[in-house]
C-alpha cells in the first residue's frame, strides 16, 4: 500500500510537470513573426568544418535573407583544405556584390574549435551586432529580421531561438529529435517561468558587441564545451537580459547511429549535470513514462485495492504520448514528419540510462576529443581513439 501510494504520487507529480510544460508550450508564440524596422547592421560569423549533402542548402538560407539592414557574412575554416571551402567559394563567385568573405582561422588556443574560429572572425567584424550560428542550421528568409526585433529593448544584450532537428534519418536520430522537438523547448520555457533565462541556446546566438566585450568576447569561451550555456550565463551575470525569438531554426545533420547519438546525449547530460547538479538530479521526477509505468505495474501487481493506481499510472503514460505529439506538432509548424506515438515512452526509458550515466563519469567526447569536466569548467584529457 505504501509503495503503490508513493509511486502513484510520483506519477501525479510527473503529470503535473508535464501539463505545466504543455501549457507553457501552448502559450508561447512559436513561429509568430514580430519583425519591424529598424534593421540594425549585423555581422554573421559562420565557423565551418567539413560538409555533407545538406551543407550547401543550409548556407544558402543565410545568404538569401530578406533583411533591410547592412549585413556582413564571415565564413571561417581552420584548415585551408577543408572540404567545405569549395562550397563557400562557389557561392561567393555567384554573389560578387554580397559583403562576404572566407577567412582561414588556424589558431587553436583552446578545445572549442567553434569559439576559436568565432574569436578570430570577431576581429574582422565591422558591425556592433554579432551573430554566430552552427554550420548545420537552416533558417527562413525573414529570420534575421525577427532575431533583431527583441533588440529594440535596450536591456536585451543577447537573442537566441529554439531549433528543431529537421531530418532524423535513423531510429537513433528519431529518439534525439523527439527529445529536442517535443521536450527540450518546453523544458526551457518551464525553466524561464521560474527565473529569467541565464543561458543561451547555441544553434543561433545574436549578441551586442558591447556585452561580448564585457565578458572577454568569444575568445573567453575557447576552453568551454558548453559555449552556449557559458555565453548566456556570463552575459546574464553582467546584468543584461536574454530574449527568445519565436521563429525556429532548423538543424540538418548527417545520418547518425545509436553510438553517435548516445555520445551526443551523454555529453549534453554530463555538461548540464556539471553546471546544475541539483536541478539535473531532480529532473528525473519529470519522466512521466517511468513513474506512470511504475505506478501502473504496482497498482495491478499488489492485488485488490490497488487497480485505481494502476489505471492512473497507465493514463499518465497515455497523456505523455499525447502531449509529446502536440508539442512536436507545434515545433514542426506543419512541416516535416512527426515521430510515431510509441517513440515518447521509448525515449523516456532511454533517457533514464542517460540520466544515470551522467553521474557515472566526468568525461565527454566531442569532435574527436575526449574531455574531462571539472567543477563547471572543461579541459582536454587527450585525443579520443
Amino acid at each position: 500500500m505504501i509503495l503503490s501510494g508513493i509511486l502513484g504520487g510520483l506519477a501525479a507529480l510527473s503529470l503535473t510537470l508535464l501539463l505545466w510544460q504543455w501549457f507553457l508550450g501552448a502559450r508561447f508564440p512559436l513561429h509568430v513573426r514580430t519583425a519591424c524596422p529598424p534593421a540594425p547592421a549585423i555581422s554573421i560569423l559562420k565557423p565551418l568544418k567539413g560538409r555533407d549533402d545538406t551543407t550547401a542548402a543550409s548556407l544558402e538560407s543565410w545568404m538569401t535573407q530578406h533583411y533591410a539592414g547592412p549585413l556582413q557574412i564571415l565564413f571561417g575554416i581552420a584548415d585551408g583544405q577543408d572540404p567545405v571551402r569549395p562550397v563557400v567559394e562557389e557561392w561567393l563567385r555567384r554573389h560578387p556584390n554580397c559583403d562576404a568573405q572566407l577567412i582561414v582561422c588556424p589558431e587553436r588556443p583552446g578545445i572549442n574549435g567553434k569559439m576559436a574560429t568565432a574569436a578570430q572572425l570577431e576581429k574582422s567584424a565591422r558591425h556592433d551586432l554579432l551573430l554566430v550560428s552552427d554550420a548545420d542550421t537552416r533558417v527562413p528568409a525573414d529570420f534575421l529580421a525577427n532575431m533583431a526585433a527583441p533588440l529594440r529593448d535596450a536591456n536585451v544584450a543577447l537573442v537566441n531561438c529554439f531549433y528543431r532537428l529537421a531530418n532524423p534519418a535513423t531510429a537513433a536520430m528519431q529518439w534525439e529529435a523527439l527529445a529536442v522537438n517535443a521536450d527540450f523547448w518546453s523544458q526551457v520555457l518551464q525553466a524561464n517561468s521560474i527565473k529569467p533565462q541565464d543561458f543561451a541556446l547555441g544553434a543561433v546566438m545574436l549578441a551586442r558587441r558591447k556585452a561580448l566585450d564585457e565578458i572577454g568576447g568569444f575568445g573567453a569561451l575557447v576552453h568551454c564545451v558548453a559555449d552556449d550555456y557559458e555565453l548566456g550565463h556570463r552575459i546574464h551575470a553582467a546584468g543584461h537580459s536574454i530574449a527568445l525569438c519565436p521563429v525556429v531554426a532548423e538543424c540538418w545533420e548527417a545520418p547518425a547511429g545509436w553510438r553517435a547519438v548516445w555520445r551526443h546525449q551523454l555529453r549534453w547530460a554530463r555538461t548540464i549535470r556539471s553546471r546544475e547538479p541539483l536541478p539535473y538530479f531532480f529532473s528525473i521526477l519529470s519522466n512521466a513514462t517511468v513513474w506512470g509505468l511504475a505506478a501502473g505495474i504496482a497498482g495491478f501487481a499488489f492485488g485488490p485495492g490497488h487497480p485505481a493506481i494502476g489505471i492512473f499510472g497507465l493514463a499518465v503514460v497515455a497523456v505523455r504520448m499525447a502531449v509529446a505529439r502536440r508539442l512536436e506538432r507545434r515545433m514542426a509548424g506543419g512541416e516535416g514528419r512527426l515521430s510515431p506515438f510509441w517513440m515518447a515512452p521509448v525515449k523516456d526509458l532511454l533517457q533514464v540510462g542517460v540520466w544515470a550515466a551522467a553521474f557515472m563519469g566526468n568525461t565527454v567526447e566531442w569532435r574527436g576529443q575526449r574531455m574531462r569536466l571539472h567543477r563547471g569548467t572543461e579541459h582536454t584529457e587527450g585525443n579520443a581513439q
